[in-house]
């Protein structure tokens, strides 16, 4: 069956980003054992990696290259922020590689890794982890089979078969 919107679309993939050596190396992987299933079109997945599996159908294989800019953006400076040490007061200070949940005034929820801590701050890097790498995507489409009315009211695949409770 070939991809279309409000299909839901199961695959495997290896996706490899360029290594501190100039290499390329394995960074995540979905296997046919563990899937990746999404609703096609939904908006769950970065616009340009269902742009290239759009032509594809079950059984078939893919190899392509998302740029930064195309995928979670380009490495953003000013979204590395200081954070007051007051804000950790009756908790332990975060250690550097420490994912924080977060949240804006607006109620907004988010991650931000911490990258240092001063005598101060602690220094938060609010960007994708995947920020400004280049994706290297191979895989294979596993199965392409129609939504069920509840996957789209939901807006979001309930696994391979259709079945997943939540």
């Amino acid at each position: 069956m070939k991809i279309e919107p409000q299909h839901v679309v199961s695959l495997t993939y290896d996706l490899y980003v360029k290594q501190e050596d100039g290499t390329e190396g394995l960074t995540e992987s979905a296997t046919q054992e563990q899937p990746l299933t999404f609703l096609f079109g939904a908006g769950q997945m970065i616009p340009k990696f269902e742009e290239n599996l759009s032509t594809l159908s079950t059984g078939d294989t893919y190899d392509f290259r998302i740029e930064a800019k195309d995928g979670y953006g380009e490495f953003d400076e000013e979204a590395v922020a200081n954070l007051p040490k007051e804000m950790f007061d009756g908790t332990e200070i975060p250690q550097i590689g420490e994912v924080l949940p977060l949240q804006d005034n607006n109620g907004n929820r988010f991650q931000g890794q911490v990258v240092s801590v001063t005598e101060d701050s602690v220094i938060v890097d609010l960007n994708h982890p995947m920020a400004g790498q280049d994706l290297h995507f191979k895989g294979e489409i596993l199965n392409v089979r129609p939504a069920t009315a509840e996957e789209l009211s939901h807006g979001h695949a309930h696994g391979p078969d259709g079945q997943h409770q939540h």
